[in-house]
């Protein structure tokens, strides 16, 4: 190793440059390898990447949670652009090595994929574009995390304007929909000219590893070896089959309940059956304490762990100004401890959103038994069934004492849970096809012929909305999807997870008890399986037929209708 040890903990990392951790990997790399020793190497290569990933990991928290700060945002910048970067080349030039002896063994089949795969499609040459690429990303990020409107004179941040989109005046929720909306709108110019980089240096990337297009690479990439873009395809043509339909359904009765013409894009969060929205908690204590509670009524070692959380300071949960955008959960491997990152203003969607990030992080506790970090990291197919199956075990325990909501209010937020999911797998297709037209299409380098195929895909997902006179609006829809900008192609995973996700739900209403031990179990696979075989440890399979899709739909149809009527029932006896 280098004249000096590795430091014990990510710290010793924080204000590193390349020239102080290249000397690590160049340690590995010249070491004598061979089957005696190639455990012990492999757990010393773990090790160092741990330590450099977690404090690149903590320079993004540090700067998601105040990009106005030029420090941090500096400090993200060293590590995403210069440091990454590098280290994903030493990965690559590492793992020849393992590749080079041959050795695997039970547990590492899936992991020795990978890094084959990884081999195939490193180029020197993409390493400074993927490094300009993370640059673009922290400039998208400082545009939306300094967003802000003036509405009802208040200066509000765009998340901030998501309960008035509760409101029961119409008025009211079209305001705040077309101010969330005006910002995009304003800056469509500068956030067109970043993806216009962007776009060029993806495609590059896939030209310069001997790919078609940036689809056919990050395929390869985020080592999707159980589906193809082909199947996606298929995905999209069942959401329009099998989903649309019940979707289209479920608007028109919310259409009716309104008691409106036409249902606008303002008019798909409210709650019909009530005068005032759901308000699941007052501040960031009452929503985390009651998440403590929550989590144990599911499974004692799953409230023990959110406990960790919460004690340990892993949650950022409130919305500031200069905050970015969205919501995540990410992994500091050396320690085995998650950290939740949101932007909570006390509206169900919160709920949804902490129970779904919280998910990720009973995954990031299972899988961190195994010794080395790559068998812990799995593909995002396996970590959204973590996030989306929670939101569902979790929903029997959201009522009070111990949860958010009144007995009669729960079952307005349960209706609102299944809901948005029916909705999102619609929208979830558009965004794939989308961005499968973006790269595959010839035109996804023009901004007007991008927006054109965003407005046709929508049109053809989302029927049983009016958009007219909204094109602008409708087109700042794809300006906010982050995951477009930042990682293309990672949303197709949340459909396949969904209907996992489903499948899990349906279990537990067999037998609950059962469901949760076998999604336990299958978040403590890890990596160290197949895709498939994650799924079916969870009780499910992966879909993407429209038969498959049609069979969940009816659930949720079924247990809408279930809904509909005792909330009519007692809206009535009111």
């Amino acid at each position: 190793m280098p004249g000096h040890p590795l430091p014990d903990s990510p710290a010793g990392f924080a204000d590193a440059t390349w020239a102080d951790i290249s000397p690590f990997y160049d340690a590995l790399a010249e070491e004598p390898l061979t089957r005696e020793n190639v455990e012990a190497w492999l757990a010393a290569w773990s090790r160092l990447d741990e330590l450099v990933g977690d404090a690149a990991t903590l320079a993004t928290i540090a700067y998601t949670s105040d990009t106005a700060n030029p420090d941090k945002e500096a400090a993200h910048l060293r590590f995403s652009m210069e440091i990454v970067p590098r280290m994903e080349e030493q990965e690559v030039r590492l793992s020849r090595r393992l590749l080079d002896l041959g050795y695997t063994r039970t547990g590492l089949e899936t992991i020795v994929a990978q890094f084959r795969t990884d081999a195939e499609i490193f180029r020197e040459e993409n390493v400074p574009r993927f490094a300009e690429l993370e640059e673009l990303g922290a400039a998208y990020q400082k545009i939306t995390g300094s967003m802000t409107v003036d509405f009802d004179g208040q200066q509000r941040t765009v998340p901030q304007l998501q309960p008035f989109l509760l409101s029961r005046d119409r008025e009211v929720r079209e305001r705040a929909f077309r101010a969330q909306a005006s910002q995009y709108i304003a800056r469509r110019t500068e956030l067109a000219d970043l993806f216009d980089r962007m776009f060029a240096l993806r495609q590059r990337v896939a030209r310069a590893a001997g790919l078609r297009d940036y689809q056919a690479y990050i395929f390869k990439a985020y080592h999707r070896f159980d589906y193809t873009p082909a199947d996606c395809e298929r995905f999209h043509d069942a959401v329009e089959r099998a989903v649309v339909p019940a979707v289209t359904r479920m608007l028109d009765r919310r259409r009716e309940r309104l008691g409106v013409d036409a249902l606008r894009p303002w008019d798909l969060q409210v709650n019909p059956y009530r005068e005032q929205p759901l308000a699941p908690f007052r501040d960031a204590s009452e929503f985390v304490s009651r998440a403590r509670r929550i989590f144990h009524g599911v499974d004692g070692r799953l409230g023990r762990e959110f406990d960790i959380m919460a004690d340990e300071g892993l949650l950022d949960l409130d919305n500031r100004e200069g905050k970015a955008p969205g919501g995540y959960c990410t992994t500091l491997h050396a320690t085995g401890r998650p950290f939740i990152f949101m932007n909570a203003v006390g509206v169900p969607d919160d709920v949804n959103t902490l129970l779904h990030e919280s998910g990720h992080c009973f995954h990031a506790f299972a899988a961190h038994r195994h010794p080395l970090l790559w068998q812990r990291r799995t593909g995002m197919e396996a970590a959204e069934l973590a996030s989306m199956s929670m939101e569902l075990l979790a929903a029997p325990n959201l009522v009070q004492p111990d949860g958010y909501y009144s007995p009669a209010d729960v079952r307005h937020a349960e209706l609102e849970h299944l809901e948005d999911i029916l909705l999102a797998l619609p929208h979830i297709a558009s965004v794939d096809a989308f961005q499968s037209w973006i790269y595959g299409s010839g035109e996804g380098g023009d901004r007007d012929a991008r927006d054109a195929a965003w407005l046709d895909i929508r049109s053809r997902f989302e029927p049983a909305v009016d958009w007219s006179g909204l094109d602008a609006e409708r087109v700042a829809r794809w300006f906010r999807q982050l995951h477009i900008f930042l990682s293309p192609f990672y949303y197709i995973e949340y459909g396949i997870a969904q209907l996992g996700a489903l499948q899990v739900w349906r279990n537990s209403l067999r037998d609950s008890s059962k469901a949760v031990a076998d999604y336990r179990r299958a978040l403590s696979l890890g990596a160290t399986r197949s895709l498939p075989d994650i799924y079916a440890a969870a009780g499910a399979r992966l879909i993407f037929d429209a038969q498959g899709m049609a069979e969940l739909v009816e659930l949720v149809e079924q247990r809408l209708e279930a809904l509909h009527v005792t909330i009519e029932a007692a809206s009535q006896a009111a």
